[in-house]
């Protein structure tokens, strides 16, 4: 329990000079991040030092490192900053010109090529003092913890399953298609359903490894299984892949088709009428009201709009 007479050893200044130093481990540097003195920063850590009864950095070689006692104070400290940004930023409203703040979004390497370059010139533009983080997709379970804790601000993903914390927002449809090698038999042959499950196919591989992607949820509903002989985690490997090979690839026809632009590559419909998928935005209730929150989605779905037309 924090007794009165701590509070008043206590102020914000010093828990920001505390998690910038437990973070930077160094004190000069922790000073240019702070746009202060090195001289005031060591008088502030001498300050939190007494309040602490711990050293809270020590010297290890020709580093520094936390101890324990500041190892549990990073991110209780880090918590504290958050809800005091969160406190006043967002009681006011949100000035995109004027802002100064760190943006995170969490989006797989699918959307990258289609949405993202796009996005960040937009936020580029209308909130230059802004820091851009786009951080690659994680299982669902950590990227709803991360939003929940504060560390994204927006997750992008296809397949939203709400929970009570959660809300999403429908960004955009894209239909199932089959990329193949200009020399894949199925040009000339087509395919019945019963072919392009035999087929060799190459699947694009979500995260955890044992997780389903969303063809093969879809086929595990109607009973069927493909034959999936590679699993691939990076979708930018996908094409050259499959131009040097009889492989298959089903997915988002706005993914696959630019390759075809330059790669020797087709694109064949797919002998089974997938549901389309719906690719989302999803945020915590944390930043719900947000003033920053809600600007940001108002980007990402801006930026999304050229997406909902479909392809010819």
């Amino acid at each position: 329990m924090i007794t009165p007479s701590l509070l008043d050893k206590l102020d914000f200044h010093l828990i920001r000079v505390l998690h910038t130093v437990l973070t930077e481990r160094s004190v000069s540097r922790a000073a240019d991040r702070l746009d202060m003195h090195q001289p005031a920063v060591s008088a502030a850590l001498r300050r939190l030092r007494e309040v602490a009864g711990d050293p809270l950095l020590v010297r290890s070689g020709a580093n520094m490192v936390p101890t324990d006692a500041g190892l549990r104070m990073s991110e209780p400290s880090a918590e504290i900053l958050r809800a005091v940004q969160a406190l006043f930023s967002d009681a006011r409203d949100f000035d995109p010109a004027q802002e100064s703040r760190v943006l995170r979004l969490m989006a797989s390497d699918y959307l990258g090529p289609q949405l993202l370059p796009h996005l960040m010139v937009k936020l580029r533009s209308l909130a230059p003092r802004c820091q851009i983080e786009v951080h690659p997709l994680t299982d669902r379970e950590t990227s709803y913890r991360q939003l929940a804790q504060g560390e994204m601000d927006v997750v992008l993903i296809n397949g939203f399953e709400p929970t009570p914390k959660m809300h999403g927002s429908p960004l955009f449809d894209d239909d199932l298609v089959c990329l193949v090698a200009n020399d894949h038999p199925a040009i000339q042959e087509g395919w019945t359903v019963e072919s392009w499950l035999a087929s060799e196919h190459l699947s694009p591989a979500p995260f955890p490894a044992y997780a389903r992607g969303y063809v093969d949820s879809q086929l595990e509903r109607l009973g069927l299984v493909r034959n999936c002989v590679v699993r691939c985690t990076q979708f930018g490997l996908l094409p050259e892949i499959v131009a040097r090979s009889h492989l298959v690839v089903t997915s988002g026809r706005r993914y696959v088709t630019r390759f075809t632009e330059y790669l020797p590559l087709t694109v064949l419909p797919c002998p089974i009428q997938f549901p389309r998928m719906t690719f989302e935005q999803v945020w915590h209730d944390r930043t719900h009201d947000s003033a920053a929150g809600r600007w940001l989605r108002e980007q990402i779905h801006a930026a999304a709009s050229s997406l909902r037309t479909p392809l010819p």
